[in-house]
């Protein structure tokens, strides 16, 4: 199902620039500086019902729901979509898939082999196909086909509209090998990923003219070669069906047709229980109502105790009688049409229910992580000291229980934002950030110049954190890339580095008590401010009652709490710049809401005045101004999981003295008209696990770069933050042809990426996927591909569709 928070798009278009599609992530962390064992991280295994293909049925139908028609075929265009993804698997070559440890395998039904055959003077790559492969007009899949997509996606002829696949500029040409079976490609300089290349392999039918790669492959695909091809694609029932492929020379697909059908995520309950798919992904919710279906198979006809009317109580069922059957004629019309409605509501929730047995929740872990992202642009946030704060101040242990506990998957936080665990290089990269601690949070804060009491200061000439840097032309990224070169030699110096680093750490706790009474007084405040929240409340504004907040009481020096000396402060950025190259901690925000008269997000008991001022609240500021962030969340119905972990961050960010100023957007504008666009301070969206860090990692992490009008060229980098060192170690690392080299350079580029804290990785997706009960090969796939061809029905039981049973 949709995922909102997920760029649009799908993994190739992930190697293209400046567009607004998926993302990345894939390998490790900095040696030295990570929590995690490399050896120990294990991925979740895929749920799919494995059987072998003698124990699978022939023939048959199956309906998997897609979240909408691709809007092209072609998925080399902008908005290609997964939808796209999902089914040209299906009908084209893909040479490399990846398996389940989330690993590029070599693909024999279209390969015997493919290696780099020379490295000097320069890199040549030789694919042997498979010589039974052919497309489905007959004709051999060969070097025409490749050199065809190379033409096309290289980015010299701007007639193709194509979101351009990095790796095809780096090849410099592509000959017949020795003979019509062997493909020669030769790359102008090293490409460490050329694996990740021609997948999906189109035919040079469409590849080979601008108008038949632009329109050609929009809404149809003539010419495919995999165990399907694509029959018709109907609109007005929002279906695309694929049947089986005669002239497929791999294992014989089982099933007789594939359905690709339409259905939104609010509708694939109904859809599941009236027969009109087989397969869908769902939310927690419909996952749940699956696992409650059958467990009260043997309820002998009793009432659920769930579902509509379970929670009317004895005496709220017989007041309700009482009003159904009473004297009062107005009254019990509007009784009796609840009570019929309310039946009415509970026969259909039984019979969903009934129907809802018949399928199983298959669950993994999805290849895609959650991440908190922090807009470095501009605002409190471009002050890396302020992003390191917020980093800091996070709990992300408690995250990720929030979405993967109840689940029962594996409740773990990421440590890496180009790898996932189980993928080989994950290491946890953290550590070059640090671990959650409130105080080194809130000694960044004060290094930054945010203080209790400084929302009520007067502005001065001389301004703290990222704002004086800007003006000196200096802003916190500048800062940082300073700082890097300043602490290069440092860096070489692991042991030494350490040892300081250790004793910076000591410093800091001595200062740390020096202010203690200080301190305590902030935590006090922030209980309070967090109790208040738990009984009697509401949110000052839902009733449109107009705010009266109270004066400032906080003018006098004794309300200025300085919550750490600079110099500590600075000490600790020196022991993360030894480590990683880069500084690391977090900051805490105040939850809030924008809400008309009052004041935003403020909680008090009902009928209460709109607090003081923030200031008087224990809220940071500075200059007159009070620290406060814009949160960004989806709201639509599927993104509950998204808002709980959102509402959990703004408590945790609160408790250093940070406010957030939560604003809820529809799903639909949620990326293109926020997180796209920059119009946000935080966010949580999604990127997908990649085998090609150094190609699909670039654009994510790349430092952004001024254009002609001013603007900032940001690529995928939705963050707004990067460095030219973490550029230079992706570009290594993609020339880098000994994959243990250039895992290594990964592990770096990912410390730094943690250290820069724009993106904080939380916690790998969860994937729940409900399927008929009786059909294998097919569920929560994880990192692998699928292999269509195995899908079917096991122990003969499929005379028909699924769709066309008797519920």
């Amino acid at each position: 199902m949709s995922h909102v928070g997920v760029p649009r798009g799908t993994v190739r278009k992930r190697r293209s620039l400046a567009l607004l599609t998926v993302g990345v992530l894939t390998i490790p962390v900095l040696a030295g500086c990570s929590s995690g064992d490399e050896e120990t991280a294990r991925g979740v295994p895929q749920d799919i019902a494995p059987a072998a293909r003698e124990t699978v049925a022939d023939g048959s139908t199956v309906n998997w729901a897609v979240d909408a028609l691709p809007a092209t075929f072609n998925a080399f265009q902008a908005d290609a979509d997964s939808a796209t993804t999902r089914i040209t698997g299906a009908l084209l070559p893909t040479l490399f898939p990846m398996d389940r440890t989330g690993q590029p395998k070599l693909n024999p039904d279209y390969l015997e082999s493919a290696k780099v055959i020379e490295r000097e003077p320069k890199q040549v790559v030789l694919y042997k196909l498979n010589q039974q492969a052919v497309w489905s007009d007959g004709r051999e899949i060969g070097a025409p086909d490749f050199v065809a997509q190379w033409r096309a996606l290289r980015g010299k002829d701007s007639a193709f509209w194509t979101a351009r696949n990095a790796g095809y500029e780096r090849i410099e040409k592509i000959e017949r090998g020795a003979d019509d079976l062997q493909v020669r490609v030769t790359f102008s300089k090293p490409y460490a990923d050329w694996r990740a290349l021609f997948s999906p392999l189109y035919p040079k039918e469409i590849t080979g003219s601008p108008d038949a790669f632009n329109d050609g492959a929009r809404t149809t695909l003539k010419n495919t070669a995999g165990p399907f091809v694509l029959r018709s694609v109907s609109k007005s029932k929002g279906t695309v069906t694929l049947a089986r492929n005669p002239r497929w020379w791999g294992d014989r697909a089982k099933l007789d047709t594939l359905v690709f059908r339409a259905v939104a995520a609010k509708d694939r309950t109904q859809a599941l229980a009236d027969g009109t798919v087989d397969v869908a992904d769902v939310d927690a919710a419909t996952a749940d109502r699956i696992t409650l279906a059958r467990r009260d198979r043997g309820n002998n006809g009793q009432t659920l105790n769930h579902g509509p009317g379970s929670e009317i109580t004895p005496a709220q069922a017989l007041r309700s009688w009482a009003q159904a059957h009473g004297s009062d004629e107005d009254a019990a019309e509007i009784a009796q049409a609840a009570r019929e409605k309310n039946r009415k509501a509970v026969v259909a929730y039984a019979a969903e229910q009934k129907a809802l047995r018949d399928f199983a929740v298959r669950k993994s872990l999805e290849p895609a992580y959650t991440q908190l992202a922090l807009n470095g642009e501009s605002g409190p946030l471009a002050d890396d000291r302020v992003r390191r704060a917020v980093a800091r101040a996070l709990d992300r242990e408690e995250l990720a229980r929030t979405v993967l506990g109840p689940l029962g998957l594996p409740a773990k936080p990421l440590g890496s934002h180009l790898a996932l665990a189980g993928q080989p290089g994950y290491k946890d990269g953290s550590g070059a950030l640090g671990e959650q601690n409130t105080k080194e949070a809130q000694a960044l804060l004060a290094d930054a110049g945010w203080t209790r009491g400084g929302a009520a200061e007067p502005p001065k000439d001389t301004k703290a954190g990222s704002e004086a840097e800007k003006k000196d032309g200096k802003d916190g990224k500048d800062a940082e890339a300073d700082a890097e070169k300043k602490t290069t030699d440092d860096a070489e110096a692991d042991k030494d580095s350490t040892d300081k680093a250790d004793k910076g750490s000591a410093d800091n706790e001595a200062a740390a008590e020096r202010e203690k009474a200080d301190r305590a007084s902030a935590d006090r405040d922030s209980e309070d401010s967090a109790a208040s929240r738990d009984e009697g409340l509401y949110i000052v504004g839902d009733d449109n009652k107009p705010g009266a907040p109270a004066p400032a009481t906080v003018g006098s020096a004794s309300a200025v709490h300085v919550l750490a000396p600079a110099r500590t402060a600075a000490v600790q950025g020196t022991a993360l710049l030894r480590q990683a190259g880069l500084l690391g901690e977090d900051g805490a925000v105040a939850a809030t809401d924008k809400q008309p008269g009052g004041a935003a997000g403020a909680y008090a008991p009902v009928g209460t005045a709109a607090p003081a001022p923030a200031a008087a609240k224990g809220q940071l500021g500075k200059d007159g101004k009070t620290l406060t962030l814009r949160f960004v969340l989806p709201s639509g119905p599927g993104s509950q999981s998204l808002r709980s972990v959102g509402d959990k961050i703004a408590v945790m960010l609160e408790k250093i003295g940070i406010g957030t100023e939560i604003t809820k957007v529809p799903d639909e504008s949620y990326f293109k008209d926020h997180i796209a666009s920059g119009a946000y301070d935080l966010a949580l969206y999604s990127w997908p696990a990649t085998a090609y860090p150094a190609t699909d990692g670039r654009p994510i992490y790349a430092k952004p770069e001024p254009a002609t009008d001013g603007s900032l060229l940001v690529e995928q980098n939705y963050t707004r933050v990067g460095t030219d060192h973490i550029d230079q170690l992706f570009d290594k690392a993609a020339a880098e042809l000994d994959e243990k080299a250039a895992r290594e350079l990964m592990k770096q580029a990912d410390a730094r990426i943690w250290a820069a804290a724009g993106s904080i990785p939380l916690f790998q997706r969860p994937q729940l996927v409900a399927v008929d009960k009786k059909l294998a090969n097919v569920g929560a796939f994880g990192f692998a591909a699928p292999r269509y061809q195995d899908i079917g029905f096991k122990n003969r039981q499929a005379a028909g569709s699924p769709a066309d049973r008797k519920k």
